[in-house]
């Protein structure tokens, strides 16, 4: 009689609140592992999965669902993405949507490659974020805000991880000055899973000692350091991961002198060496210039003929004596 009246005392319970009980009886009658739900309708939750995987440069969708306490809401509505954290996060994405629409206007999509791909009105926020790169590797959180007649809003607090894979890329190799007039070598690669580096050269076994980058990548970046290079010639690091390898080389060439003299001298030559260069250029072009004058003689214009001017002359002076006439 007690658990009969303890099970009507329940179910008004049940019936003022708006929840169900689901319980499991045993062969003995005892209640077991009884759980209290909120009916879905008069909730706000959201259903995000734990982790979504893909490979640099695809694409990848962020699934987001939610339920809310409001029943058949028309009113404004946006939909927003945060990454690295939430509540406080930056957006990469945000729209909304007017009264009564089905259409989520875009207001931010960072670098253009984030895209709904769910209905807000129809509880579904999913997300498609094109072109991935590393740097994407981090936690999403999807929100939406009600407006309008009805302010609420909810957003996910876990969110969902999007853990971005790459094969290995090395991004700088270089050689440096060390101490003691002695050089070091760096290599740095990027890669998901972190990739391991190896270092080959003259008189030289593969280093596999690697020291990840702090600070620096979201822990994708990895160096690797060769602290003293002994000898001239090639030296090359192999990048490698799961999903493939990558290698780089730089090369070494020291300036080995036998003495202070002997160097001053190596230099005074080549400075001789390039003054006599010098002056056979000069010479070759003085010898070019020589044919141009002696095909070119220096002659005195031509005079005009004497009798020209003598008649020229008696045509101008009024003076002269007239001529004598013979007459027969």
């Amino acid at each position: 009689m007690e658990k009969s009246i303890q099970l009507l005392a329940c179910l008004a319970c049940v019936l003022s609140t708006g929840s169900f009980v689901r319980t499991k009886i045993d062969t003995t009658e005892n209640l077991l592992n009884t759980e209290v739900h909120s009916s879905p309708a008069q909730r706000w939750s959201m259903q995000v999965p734990a982790e979504v995987s893909a490979a640099a440069g695809d694409a990848a969708v962020l699934p987001c669902t939610f339920t809310h306490p409001h029943r058949h809401y028309d009113g404004p509505l946006t939909a927003i993405w945060r990454a690295g954290e939430p509540y406080a996060g930056p957006q990469v994405f945000r729209c909304a949507a007017a009264r009564g629409s089905e259409l989520c206007q875009t207001a931010l999509s960072l670098h253009g490659r984030f895209r709904l791909l769910g209905n807000p009105r129809r509880n579904d926020l999913s997300l498609r974020v094109e072109r991935l790169a590393l740097a994407d590797d981090r936690r999403y959180f999807c929100r939406v805000e009600f407006a309008g007649d009805v302010h609420d809003r909810y957003e996910s607090r876990h969110g969902v991880r999007l853990h971005v894979t790459a094969a290995p890329r090395i991004v700088n190799i270089s050689v440096l000055p060390g101490l003691a007039h002695a050089f070091r070598a760096l290599c740095t690669a990027e890669g998901e899973p972190p990739p391991a580096l190896a270092w080959s050269g003259p008189a030289l076994g593969n280093s596999l000692a690697a020291v990840r980058s702090p600070g620096e990548g979201h822990g994708h970046l990895v160096t690797a350091e060769l602290p003293a290079l002994t000898h001239d010639g090639r030296y090359t690091c192999t990048a490698a991961n799961s999903l493939g390898r990558s290698e780089a080389s730089v090369y070494l060439f020291r300036f080995h002198g036998a003495s202070g003299a002997s160097t001053v001298a190596l230099l005074l030559g080549a400075l001789g060496l390039k003054a006599l260069l010098l002056l056979g250029v000069l010479a070759a072009r003085a010898a070019r210039r020589r044919p141009e004058h002696l095909d070119t003689p220096d002659t005195p214009p031509r005079s005009q003929a004497q009798e020209s001017n003598y008649e020229n002359l008696s045509q101008m002076n009024p003076r002269s004596p007239p001529a004598t006439m013979c007459s027969p």
